[in-house]
């Protein structure tokens, strides 16, 4: 899971990053003292989770929050409890009070994890894919299928193609666990796979080849993995 820690206090971010090293499956991606900055970064980068203060310059935490996407969890950091109420209005995961215990950090961890799995479905419903100097929205499930195409990568999608300047294992890396690389140069969207044989699938009018090396690994999940 990918977290950003928003807060204009070097000393509270210090301390927000040395609780999350108690939690390895919590990642750290990013920290911010400028709100903007950190809305800019999430329009562009995934996230998952950002820790989030609310009295801060420029804009507020109550702001910023009603800018993100809806997949992002939020929880609010702050010296002031007269907050609450609001965050909780804005559907806030939790809302912790300066200064904030060990104990009390872990219990709102604890509530995130919980959750994790049905998180990450809604999460991966949608993407972020820069293309040049435009930013894309992508919906998953529109996804057909991703191609290699020199330094870049080519997302087939339903309605559009979207060059995109990644890597294969940075494209995996973010997409749900129904996308499975076929070939060096090939991902497809598994749900969408019509037939397969030893050497290719079809998607759509597409043929996309399956190599020997991820042959045993594709075929297994294509007979297995049924979505029921």
């Amino acid at each position: 899971m990918k977290t950003i820690i928003v807060d204009d206090e070097p000393k509270a971010i210090e301390l927000l990053k040395n609780y999350l090293e108690h939690f390895s499956s919590i990642e750290l991606v990013a920290t911010f003292r400028n709100g903007l900055k950190a809305f800019e970064y999430t329009s562009k980068n995934a996230v998952d989770l950002i820790f989030l203060d609310i009295n801060m310059p420029h804009i507020s935490g109550i702001s910023l929050s009603k800018m993100l996407p809806e997949h992002i969890k939020v929880i609010f950091t702050t010296a002031y409890s007269e907050f609450a109420v609001e965050s909780y209005e804005i559907q806030a995961v939790d809302y912790l009070v300066k200064p904030i215990s060990l104990e009390r950090f872990t219990k709102s961890i604890s509530r995130i994890l919980a959750t994790q799995p049905m998180m990450q479905e809604a999460e991966k419903k949608l993407i972020i894919v820069k293309s040049g100097s435009e930013v894309y929205r992508i919906t998953c499930s529109s996804i057909l299928y991703l191609e290699k195409d020199g330094n870049y990568l080519n997302y087939h999608c339903e309605n559009q193609n979207i060059l995109a300047r990644e890597t294969i294992q940075e494209s995996l890396d973010k997409l749900p666990s129904n996308f499975i690389q076929t070939h060096k140069s090939f991902i497809v969207n598994t749900e969408k796979v019509i037939s397969f044989g030893k050497n290719e699938l079809s998607i759509a009018a597409e043929k996309i080849p399956i190599s020997e090396t991820f042959r045993s690994e594709v075929i297994n999940c294509l007979e297995h993995n049924t979505g029921q």
